[in-house]
Formats: structure tokens, sequence, C-alpha cells
């Protein structure tokens, strides 16, 4: 659960000149270090009017986009101090035990806080908390409260009791990192973990994580994309009874050609009541029951009327032009597909076409292999989601938008499940809640050589995590982990890949590891790797690093249709352009270059620019 603060300074000195708001700026660094998967919507100043002060926790309130606001300042005895009346104007029910909760530990700390004459209360879903001015008691205050927020702000969002008391118990059990921030000049300078091959890294992966067991049972409509944990048989024939495949008449083949007498008429949809003697004929649609009798049909392009009613609106007579032979364009039953007949394989992935065969045998609901629970975890102080503003210092976090909708174009769905921050106990909580939800999680960063890249660390030293494969023989993607967690009993239940921060590693490795690992896990009987096409390149390639490199590249077809590719340009992992419209990688040795108009194999990772 992601809590929306806001901050709101209370002081016309700060708010005639910002710079010297201190209060706010650090209060904002507690509030995202305590909860680094909160949300700041807004931190603004405002001079010591009530009004202004009321106006702004209206707006804000009344949005519907935060759950604590947090003010600082005015609450004191000074005629200009007002905020705790602006509040009572605004809110709709009282919360007296946070502010007594503060007053009872500050009065502790200094007999001066009992000249404080902060309020709290509830406006809309909103609680709204007056701390102290000064930088020193708004941060004491907000520790003093912080333990409760989860639980008050689970309530007023009348989540259910049973996420209001995991968030309870992720509070008040959590344990503290076991890994310590080393000085930088004691960090390691070089990389624990032997550098593997991509081809043994996918090896190594498959020996780890058996393919899933677990079956579970979709709706048709939701089963396209997932893979058949059972063989689908007929229980009935296709079709069930003898069908006509032209629109025509009829007929018994044994009265060859010549006049026929017409009986009736058989339309698709029509029950097969009917029945042919000699000398008579049926006009019949495509699909329509074959009457009892008949053994052939011939098309209406072979006959001419010969009579018909007075008012012309009935056929009497025809005359049978081409002398029709046993059997001749009639469906007999079963001839598509016989009783009991396997008709799809299990470990088959559902296709459009899969969906009308199984609707056609009268499946409502098919069984399918499990499939893991994914979610995606971010690390960095410098991250913050595409949705909030953008700070001096930060960017946005890119990859966990571009993981979450490349998975899903694979028909996978993932959850988020937030940022963490460059601190081993916000790594450690993180993960621990991804943990309690997901099978498969992945993490993007703090995998790397710098002081800050604590997820190998975190996995083994708080988890306990086997780490198999931690450094690539590759370009982008050499830090790429894959590391598993096992229960009390020895048995792998958690299995984690831990990529590269620079979006173009995050996102090849994605393709070259975890999608692959995916299809694995369902045991797709068709998939054993991307599919590889013939390219001639229209320029030269090159690659000065002693790593293979993965090159994103264009394939388009030239007007013979005959296919030609070209890179995407700068390859620099930092880079994301680089992925924009490429429908493939072109693996290129180190230390080389690739002539123009040299066939190479590229591998296609989806639907060429055709």
């Amino acid at each position: 659960m992601a809590i929306r603060f806001g901050i709101l300074t209370v002081s016309t000195t700060c708010f005639i000149c910002p710079e010297k708001d201190r209060t706010g700026p650090e209060l904002e660094a507690c509030i995202q270090s305590a909860f680094p998967d909160c949300q700041i919507v807004f931190r603004k100043i405002v001079s010591d009017v009530r009004a202004d002060i009321r106006q702004v926790l209206i707006d804000f309130t009344d949005a519907g986009t935060c759950d604590v606001i947090f003010t600082a300042g005015g609450t004191g005895f000074a005629l200009s101090d007002v905020t705790p009346e602006a509040t009572k104007d605004v809110i709709e029910k009282e919360a007296p035990g946070l502010t007594y909760a503060i007053l009872a530990k500050s009065l502790g700390i200094t007999e001066m806080a009992m000249l404080s004459r902060a309020t709290a209360g509830i406006r809309k879903q909103t609680i709204i908390l007056n701390f102290p001015g000064s930088v020193k008691a708004s941060i004491e205050s907000f520790n003093i409260v912080k333990p409760t927020f989860f639980h008050a702000v689970a309530l007023l969002r009348e989540d259910a009791s049973q996420v209001t008391l995991d968030h309870n118990r992720i509070q008040q059990d959590f344990q503290p990192s076991k890994v310590s921030l080393l000085a930088t000049a004691r960090r390691p300078r070089k990389s624990l973990y032997p550098m593997l091959e991509v081809q043994e890294a996918l090896k190594i992966i498959k020996e780890k994580l058996p393919p899933m067991q677990k079956i579970e049972e979709l709706l048709l409509e939701d089963s396209i994309d997932r893979v058949l944990a059972e063989d689908i048989r007929a229980s009935r024939p296709v079709p069930e009874f003898a069908a006509s495949i032209k629109d025509g008449y009829a007929v018994k083949a044994s009265d060859g050609t010549g006049l026929r007498y017409v009986k009736a008429v058989v339309a698709a949809g029509d029950a097969p009541d009917n029945e042919l003697g000699p000398g008579e004929a049926c006009r019949i649609s495509t699909g329509a029951p074959v009457p009892r009798g008949a053994d052939a049909v011939v098309q209406v392009e072979d006959t001419i009327l010969t009579e018909a009613s007075v008012d012309g609106l009935q056929e009497v007579t025809v005359n049978i032009l081409i002398e029709p032979k046993l059997g001749q364009d009639i469906r007999q039953v079963g001839s598509d597909i016989a009783v009991d007949e396997v008709v799809l394989c299990k470990n088959r992935r559902i296709t459009p076409s899969y969906l009308g065969v199984i609707a056609m045998l009268g499946f409502e609901k098919v069984k399918v292999i499990k499939r893991p629970c994914i979610g995606i975890v971010s690390t960095g102080n410098e991250l913050v989601s595409y949705k909030d503003v953008l700070k001096p210092g930060s960017i946005y976090d890119s990859n966990k938008l571009s993981l979450l909708s490349l998975l899903k174009s694979y028909s996978y769905e993932a959850i988020d499940c937030g940022i963490s921050k460059d601190h081993p106990d916000s790594v450690k909580l993180t993960l621990e809640k991804a943990f309690s939800k997901c099978d498969l999680v992945i993490t993007t960063g703090g995998v790397s050589m710098g002081e800050f890249d604590l997820l190998k660390q975190v996995l083994e030293e708080d988890f306990g995590a086997t780490i198999h494969v931690g450094r690539l023989n590759m370009k982008p993607g050499k830090p790429t982990v894959f590391a598993t967690l096992s229960n009390n009993i020895g048995k792998i239940n958690k299995a984690v890949f831990a990529l590269p921060g620079n979006p173009v590693s995050c996102f090849v490795t994605t393709l070259l590891f975890v999608v692959p690992t995916l299809k694995y896990l369902e045991n797709e009987m068709d998939f054993k790797n991307w599919p590889k096409v013939n390219v001639t390149l229209e320029h030269n390639i090159s690659n000065k690093d002693a790593r293979p490199e993965y090159v994103r590249m264009i394939v388009l077809a030239n007007d013979e249709g005959a296919l030609t590719g070209r890179s995407t340009g700068n390859q620099i992992s930092s880079r994301l352009n680089s992925m924009v419209d490429a429908t493939g990688l072109l693996l290129v040795p180190g230390h080389s270059t690739i002539k123009a108009n040299t066939s190479v194999k590229v591998q296609l990772f989806r639907t060429l620019n055709l």
C-alpha cells in the first residue's frame, strides 16, 4: 500500500523566501526513508493567514489525492499562529490521540512542548496533523506517530482486514537488514561471481526451476495464450450429421441425370427430418443436414429449373445435368473429427484458432498450466513514479512501465511491487512485501559494483538466497542476476531475476532470460527459443567491446521480399530509444565488425515491420 503524503509549511517568512524553509525538505526526506513506497503528492509553503491555510487543506483533501497531510509551523502562542484554528475549520472528525501521543512523548524531551497547540483530525479520507515549525520538533513528532499510518490509512480506505493486519505485521515485526553499508574505500573492487555465457546461464535457470505442476480451470474466453494442461478429446463427432458442402440439391446418386421432383427445402440449422425417395430431390443450403436416403449433392450450377409453381415462388422440378457420384459434396459424420479423437495436445499454447476448435467441441472451460505470480521492484534513490512530480536530481522510473508492458505483450501479467531506496532496510522491506505476494520477483537496478548496489547482498544475507547467475559475458546486461529462495524443507519456492538498471539492459535481459523462463515454466511444447531469420545487413556493424553484443535491429522486407536489417542507432545501454522499432537482436562477437551485405541470423522477438 503506497501512502500519499502532503507537506504544508506555514510561515510568512518562508512564503516570501522559500529557500529558508528547512523543515519541509527534511520532513519529506524523513517520510521517504520511513515509507519507501510512498508518494509525496505536494510540498507547499503558505503564509500565516487562516484563510490561506484553510484553502490549501480543502483543495487537497477534497480532491482525494492525499492520505495524510502534515502541517509544519503556526502551532504556538504568537498572534500569527493560526494553523490549529485553520485545521479545526476544515476537519470533520477530531483525532486527539495523535496530538496527545506527540505531546506526551515530547514532554519527556523538553518542557516547552506544553506550549504547542497542535490539533489533528480527518476530512473526507485524509488525515491532517499539525507539527511544530522547527526541523527537530517536526521530525521528532513524525517519528512518534509514523507506526500508526499504515493502519490508519487502511481503515480510511476501507481495505480488507487481512490487508490491514498484514501491514501491521510488517511494521511491527520488521527486522533491520543484516547488510551494513561499508565505507566506499572498503567495497569490493571485483565481482565475486564467475562470468557465464548466455547459453550456460539459461541451462542453469532451467535446471533450478522445474516446470509448473499446478493446474487451474478457466472459462474458454479467458484462456487465450495459456498452455493446455490436458489433451482435448472430442466427446462427439464433427460434424454430428451429414452436411451439405454446396448450395444445390440433395439426390440419390443411383438416379443419375434427368428430372427430379423437388420435395422440400432444407436450410442450415433445420432438423434432419426429411427422407428422400427415388426420383426426388431436396433443395439444400451449405451446412444444412442431408435428408435420409440422399447420398449426393449436386451444385445449383449443374441444374436447370424445368417447372415452377403458378405464383413462381416454389420449384416443382429440376433437371440434373451431370451424373452425381456417391458421397459427392457431403461432409460425412465425423469426417472432420471422430469421437474420442485427440484434437489438441497438452502443453500447446491456446491460439485464437485453438479457441474456435475447442468451442466447436462444446467445451465451456479448459484446464491450463497455472502461471507464477510475477512482481516487479525498482531500486534507486533517484527514481520516482512517472505519475509523480519530478524533483531535482530525480528521474522517472521508465523500467517499471516498460517491463509491465513488455510482459503483457507476451500475455504475462505482473504487479507493481514499488520502488526501493538504496538502503539495506528499504531493499529488505520492499523484497519482503514482494515475496509475500509473488512467486517470481523481477528487480531492476542495484546489481552492479557501486557502493549502493545492495541487491545481491540483501538476497544472500537477509533471505538466504542462492545466487546461481551473478555475471554474464554479454553486452548489454553483464550484471544480470538469477537467484532462488528455498522454504524450510529446502525446496525452491521463490525465484528472482535481478536485472541491470540501465533501460536497454533491462529490456534485453528480459527478452533473453525472463520471457523464455516463463514459457519454460508453463512447459510450452513449441517454444525452444526465439526464432532466427537470415537477414542481409544494410551497413557495417562493429563491436569494440570484448563481450559479445546484442545489437538491436530493425528487420524489413525489400521489394523482392528478402529480409534486410539495420541497427537502431547508438547502442549505449541507457538509450531506451534503441529499442524503439526494434524487431530482433543480432549477436556480434567481441572486437569484430560485420560488413554490409553480409547475411546474418537475427533473433526475432516480435512481428516484422512488413
